[in-house]
């Protein structure tokens, strides 16, 4: 972009003067970090063990998954259907937990980059 392009009247973008890296290494990011992956790897590793015995039960025991439970409904649809149950549920806990702990870290550490504490050192 040419400077003739540039007009006094355009807004600065807020971000120019953060240096990002040097939030990325604060101790509130690495907090916030670490309370996202604390919740977010286990929860995925838990749902994914699910899903798989899931898989694996209707590929290795469809006798098991079509025993008959009430009526025409067995063992496979009831597991199946936990499985919308279960992507529902974790939806909503993440949704409680982000708002409860992480977006409170997360507007902290806005709060603080917006207010210069880790701006970028001005160069010229």
């Amino acid at each position: 972009m040419s400077e003739a392009s540039v007009r006094s009247d355009d807004p600065v973008n807020p971000t120019d003067n953060i240096d990002f890296t040097r939030a990325q290494v604060s101790p509130a990011f690495a907090d916030l970090r670490k309370k996202h992956r604390s919740f977010v790897f286990p929860l995925a590793a838990a749902f994914l063990i699910w899903y798989l015995l899931y898989v694996v039960l209707a590929i290795y025991a469809p006798g098991f998954m079509a025993t008959p439970v009430v009526g025409n409904v067995n063992i496979g649809i009831i597991l199946g259907l936990l499985q919308f149950a279960t992507t529902f549920a974790i939806t909503g806990w993440y949704v409680a937990f982000a708002n409860k702990t992480l977006d409170p870290r997360a507007a902290a550490l806005r709060d603080e980059m917006e207010s210069g504490v880790y701006a970028a050192e001005r160069k010229g």
